[in-house]
């Protein structure tokens, strides 16, 4: 048996010197005859490393304009969604300090809930919450 290994990696730049990536690496075992065939075995190889590469692409294109995970919507207006990990703070602090996550970004930002924060604003909020989990806030 052969194993080829084929991986791709890529980063794109975003306003406000942010940035997003996404890499996959593949592994696909071949028979071993294709050692004897050169140029059959430098198709597999080309093959995967081309579905490597697309599927990156394909990812980073699905980022930029697909729904995210947390609230199946698009970024609004061009700005990013708040991440799961903004969101499961948010969810965390407010626990801590017996809030309703709904209800602090419905009074912080006029939004229903808190999966429909956007990055900037999810931010913000876990700063006001943190602030007020130390005594220096609301």
């Amino acid at each position: 048996m052969i194993k080829l290994n084929a991986g791709f990696s890529r980063k794109v730049g975003e306003p406000n010197y942010g940035s997003r990536g996404a890499s996959v690496n593949l592994e696909l075992e071949l028979e071993s005859g294709l050692v004897s065939d050169p140029e059959a075995l430098l198709g597999r190889i080309r093959k995967l490393f081309d579905l490597a590469r697309r599927s990156v692409e394909q990812e980073l294109s699905a980022e930029a304009s697909a729904p995210t995970p947390e609230n199946g919507r698009p970024a609004r207006g061009g700005t990013r969604s708040a991440t799961g990990a903004q969101t499961a703070a948010i969810r965390a602090i407010c626990q801590r300090l017996g809030r309703e996550p709904d209800q602090a970004a419905r009074e912080r930002f006029g939004v229903s809930r808190v999966a429909d924060l956007t990055l900037a604003q999810a931010s913000s909020l876990i700063d006001e919450l943190k602030a007020a989990a130390n005594g220096g806030g609301r």
